[in-house]
């Protein structure tokens, strides 16, 4: 019996070791976007950016194909909410990309296939259209930036940075 349950022990500690952590973001990434003006650094509010083609028609999630969120909807960024009370230290609720616009897409999401179409709500900026590629996606787990790290060519995790005219 007892070489039966040190058998167990054996086998369960090896399978145990041989699993590799998860980290919570394994199956997401971001698509970052900072867009400012000419000499200027901060993010111009009251933009809608669009995941789109190279016709600049909007993308449809069909079935959550590109992303774990909005199944079935245009993909919309979303500006990133600063969290921080007044007189605190700035907070973003995404601490790694601050203010800027963000989307959450699949680790599987193929960059190079589309566009962002970066529209001014309140009109004072012409629209822009900014072709993708796949250095543009924040990958949030250590393991895949650790893979990258070890790749030449453009680095992941900064912002797809957008330099808007006004019309």
């Amino acid at each position: 019996m007892k070489t039966k349950l040190s058998f167990f022990f054996l086998l369960f500690s090896l399978f145990s070791f041989g699993q590799v952590p998860h980290c919570g973001f394994d199956f997401t990434s971001y698509l970052v976007v900072k867009v400012h003006e000419e000499g200027k650094s901060d993010n111009i509010a009251d933009l809608k950016i669009t995941l789109v083609n190279e016709k600049g028609i909007e993308i449809i999630n069909e079935n959550n194909k590109y992303s774990w969120k909005y199944g079935n909807q245009a993909l919309v960024f979303t500006r990133n909410h600063l969290i921080s009370k007044p007189n605190e230290h700035e907070k973003w609720f995404f601490p790694y990309s601050g203010d800027t616009y963000l989307l959450s897409v699949t680790n599987t999401f193929p960059a190079e296939e589309f566009y962002i179409k970066i529209q001014d709500i309140k009109g004072k900026y012409k629209e822009q259209l900014v072709q993708l590629q796949a250095f543009n996606m924040y990958i949030l787990c250590s393991s895949e930036n650790e893979r990258q790290a070890r790749t030449f060519g453009p680095r992941s995790n900064n912002p797809i940075e957008v330099i808007l005219e006004k019309k």
